[in-house]
């Protein structure tokens, strides 16, 4: 019987602890496109959970460490109670970018749940990071997915590499080889080229793959032979 009991307070812990790390802020946005031809950019935060938030947001570059994203965000830290938006303003400033292609940066955004002090209780503080990408203006019309057949394929070893002529970032939700999915795909930088570890047993064939879309969703299928 008392194994019984055990099982039950178990079961309610996990179910408990369970909703706690599956509550949280909510971010309007998979990604942020920063259009060069506007002063600033902005991102909602939503807080539909029963207890505050304190909200710490930044942005990194690419090689992270010292170096210095060249924007102002705000407010970079503050407290978003139960049922609340804000509104997080991004704005370029410093350094001149490039106007021929895009860039990347990595938006950083930390939430923090208040809690009593209590004995044997776990705060998880969860942080969501996501793509920052610099359009500049004269790209403002351009969509990636339409751009999708300019992308070069080849293998190279156990790695397919895929070839960017283009001035953006395609990023890929999927790259398949004959059915079966790459693991770990991201993205390949404008005129650059990115490599991906092929499926076991498999280096030639037809490729498929899928554009994320400027708003996160997925773009239709493009096949290529390898």
């Amino acid at each position: 019987m008392k194994l019984f009991h055990k099982a039950i307070l178990l079961g309610a812990l996990a179910i408990a602890y369970s909703a706690t790390v599956n509550a949280g802020v909510i971010i309007g946005g998979t990604r942020v496109i920063y259009d060069g031809s506007k002063k600033e950019v902005s991102l909602s935060v939503n807080n539909p959970d029963t207890v505050p938030y304190l909200i710490q947001s930044w942005i990194d570059t690419q090689a992270g460490g010292v170096e210095k994203a060249p924007f102002i965000i705000t407010p970079p830290l503050y407290r978003l109670d139960q049922g609340q938006q804000n509104l997080m303003r991004i704005v370029l400033a410093g350094n001149k970018l490039p106007e021929d292609k895009e860039s990347l940066f990595w938006l950083n955004i930390k939430s923090i749940p208040s809690a009593p002090k209590k004995e044997n209780t776990l705060q998880v503080a969860v942080k969501t990071r996501i793509k920052l990408i610099y359009r500049p203006a004269a790209l403002k019309k351009i969509v990636p997915e339409d751009l999708a057949g300019q992308l070069t394929w080849h293998t190279v070893g156990s790695q397919v590499e895929v070839s960017n002529p283009t001035r953006v970032y395609m990023n890929f939700n999927q790259i398949s080889l004959n059915g079966r999915a790459l693991p770990d795909v991201s993205f390949v930088a404008p005129g650059g080229t990115a490599r991906f570890n092929l499926p076991s047993g498999i280096s030639s064939g037809t490729l498929t793959f899928k554009i994320i879309s400027d708003y996160g969703g997925i773009g239709e299928i493009h096949t290529t032979t390898l």
